[in-house]
């Protein structure tokens, strides 16, 4: 029985963390927004491949991991922006989350110093299981310990739903903002048809502007706010980064609807065509007591894989090294 607690007590934080949120959160980060936001498609102009590491509750044993890549790049030909993502959710080997979609952005310039993205972005969201290490509560014998077979039968089908998403980001002067509006379709993952198993429609927000500290030392202070609201889960952030040209600091303070205050910190470097970047999130306060202290490592590197004509007619952009 000792021996089997782990497993047990795993099934149940997997079960509460998908109940809560439905799906994995990659946090505020700049780097992975666009599984979130298409209209970002494109807006640093240059083709960047991203890809990032995160691992959840590290040091706990819990086995959450998830792995993202993105590519995309503004295109002459279609006025915009294009790109993709894949991104795979490893929850505690029981739960297998894998997302994938493209997204398109038109880029068009609204005032003399007024830039408009609007995204729209196709996806699909393939839910699966593992039972193997599944233990009900009709296995559990106090005495004895563990006794098989359950009486319980499990569907481990997966299920494979298409989705939709929309987004707009807005580039006035040193100010950027963005709002997207993801799971425009709420697909059903579950396959029960109840309305309570839809995938929530999730709005995002981001808001950040650029500064110079020092020109000289080619300085720039980047304030930055961010939003995300689905179903009951609301999370507000606010932070910044100081970055140069090779090295960058970032911290940002979030707050949930559930009262937990968390801070999350990281650096990045750049050397020519490539960043790597790492972020640490830990709870500082936790209403219920049931968080760990760690709660994210997120690692990663951004490329640019070729460059593209900045002409007038787009605005583009550096994300906040966060």
């Amino acid at each position: 029985m000792t021996r089997r607690l782990p497993g047990i007590l795993l099934l149940l934080s997997v079960a509460f963390s998908v109940a809560d949120c439905q799906e994995s959160s990659y946090g505020p980060g700049y780097q992975t927004v666009l599984v979130n936001n298409p209209a970002f498609a494109g807006s640093e102009s240059d083709g960047i491949l991203r890809l990032s590491y995160l691992n959840y509750y590290p040091g706990n044993n819990l086995n959450l991991h998830s792995v993202f890549v993105s590519y995309d790049a503004y295109m002459p030909l279609i006025h915009g922006g294009a790109g993709f993502f894949l991104s795979d959710d490893y929850l505690g080997g029981i739960v297998n989350d894998m997302r994938g979609g493209f997204s398109y952005s038109y880029h068009f310039q609204a005032g003399k110093k007024l830039f408009i993205n609007a995204g729209l972005s196709a996806s699909f969201y393939h839910r699966g299981f593992n039972i193997s290490n599944v233990i009900l509560p009709d296995q559990i014998d106090p005495l004895g310990g563990v006794v098989y077979p359950s009486g319980e039968l499990i569907n481990n089908r997966g299920k494979t739903v298409l989705d939709i998403g929309t987004g707009f980001l807005f580039i006035a002067g040193k100010f950027l903002g963005g709002f997207s509006l993801s799971h425009l379709a709420a697909p059903d993952l579950s396959g029960s048809g109840s309305s309570e198993e839809r995938l929530k429609r999730k709005l995002t927000m981001n808001i950040s502007a650029a500064f110079d500290i020092s020109k000289k030392m080619q300085l720039v202070a980047r304030p930055v706010f961010f939003g995300e609201i689905q179903g009951e889960r609301m999370i507000a952030g606010a932070g910044g980064s100081i970055e140069s040209n090779i090295f960058a600091l970032n911290s940002m303070l979030l707050v949930s609807k559930a009262k937990d205050i968390d801070l999350q910190a990281g650096f990045s470097l750049k050397k020519g065509k490539i960043l790597v970047f790492y972020n640490y999130c830990f709870n500082i306060v936790s209403e219920n007591r049931l968080l760990p202290m760690s709660l994210l490592h997120q690692a990663g590197l951004a490329v640019s894989l070729n460059n593209v004509d900045k002409r007038k007619i787009i605005k583009t952009i550096n994300f906040p090294k966060l």
